[in-house]
């Protein structure tokens, strides 16, 4: 098992990384809690949710809710339910969530606790290669219609335990999706780990050993940025490296057509763009390209009206007087947060629209 210490302005925790955790989960748990209550979704369920229930009821009162899998669960319905149940149940404020799931899990039951009678206790335990990075650091948030994530807050959880046995479980699709967070973390880092990641080939899977190492050194880039600047004031939002293009993609062809790595994929492939018209610079613009076409990532678009992304990514979350604020790259390794001019943006995404088709 390996570790990774997060130190926060609330709480510190670990981050806990190996085989079969699930079935010692209050091993993790360093508080005494009056019950638990496990937010898990209907594909998770199936196959772990009952390990972690037994695990944990020689000590614990525990009561579960099973949401349908898919983004479109991170709603203000669903949240409004799973409150109802976790009163239903008598969950106090004495009382722990267990987050067991993907990222879309681990954002949703991390907003329930961090609102739940002002605030409970909650631990993290991903499922899915996409989630080593929205596990850590404590943001958590439903969507809107109008964007992806809007409503939200920081809360750090308890802790965070990673088996990575049911990483064996998720379809390509989801390792794929994960392992552009993975790319992204080793574009922001120094240019060791990005030559690493070239190597990588998902459609043939990839070890423990390599997967562990991968999302470690991942975990280790989120974690160095989050400890300077918790609440994305500053260096943090090089974190949202892909992102702003990636979040208007997923809300403008509807939560669930798109993963959301797929989407942070496409998103870096413009943010390469953006930043070379910007620092007049070149970046390996194409190597990226063909490792997502190795990986099988879709990265021709349907028909989109460019307008309509720009409106979308105006509303992101870094936009300052009605300007978009983009993570940009001066160099691997070099992230910067710069304001573009829409007109700009404008031109370069028409352009990268349609060589995106053309390649």
């Amino acid at each position: 098992m390996e570790t990774i210490s997060i130190q926060t302005s609330t709480n510190n925790y670990e981050v806990s990384i190996g085989n079969r955790l699930r079935f010692n989960v209050n091993q993790f748990i360093q508080s005494d809690y009056s019950s638990v209550f496990v937010i898990t979704d209907s594909n998770v369920a199936d196959l772990y949710l009952q390990d972690v229930v037994s695990a944990l009821e020689p000590e614990y009162t525990v009561h579960y809710t099973i949401v349908p899998a898919g983004e479109s669960s991170k709603s203000i319905q669903v949240y409004y339910d799973i409150m109802t149940e976790a009163i239903q149940s008598g969950l106090d404020r004495q009382g722990l969530i267990i987050a067991l799931g993907g990222g879309m899990i681990g954002d949703l039951a991390g907003f329930v606790a961090s609102t739940y009678m002002r605030g409970v206790d909650y631990i993290q335990m991903p499922t899915t290669v996409l989630a080593h990075d929205s596990s850590v650091g404590g943001k958590v948030a439903i969507n809107h219609t109008e964007g992806k994530n809007l409503i939200g807050n920081f809360y750090p959880p308890q802790a965070v335990i990673y088996d990575i046995e049911t990483l064996h479980t998720i379809p390509l699709k989801e390792l794929r999706s994960g392992y552009a967070e993975i790319v992204k973390h080793s574009l922001i880092h120094s240019s060791p780990f990005w030559k690493e990641i070239q190597e990588v080939d998902v459609t043939k899977r990839v070890n423990d050993h390599e997967l562990m190492q991968h999302l470690m050194k991942g975990i280790s880039v989120k974690a160095a940025i989050v400890e300077q600047d918790e609440k994305e004031s500053n260096v943090r939002q090089f974190l949202n490296f892909g992102h702003t293009l990636g979040h208007a993609l997923e809300a403008e062809l509807g939560y669930g057509e798109i993963t959301h790595g797929e989407a942070v994929a496409i998103g870096m492939l413009y943010a390469f763009r953006v930043s070379e018209h910007v620092y007049d610079t070149s970046l390996p613009y194409d190597a990226l390209l063909n490792w997502l076409k190795k990986n099988q990532y879709p990265t021709a678009l349907p028909p989109l009206q460019v307008s309509k992304l720009i409106s979308r990514m105006k509303k992101d979350k870094k936009t300052k007087n009605h300007r978009i604020q983009m993570v940009l790259l001066k160099s691997i390794g070099s992230p910067t947060v710069e304001a573009v001019d829409d007109r700009d943006l404008t031109q370069i995404l028409e352009i990268f629209m349609r060589e995106l088709v053309e390649k």
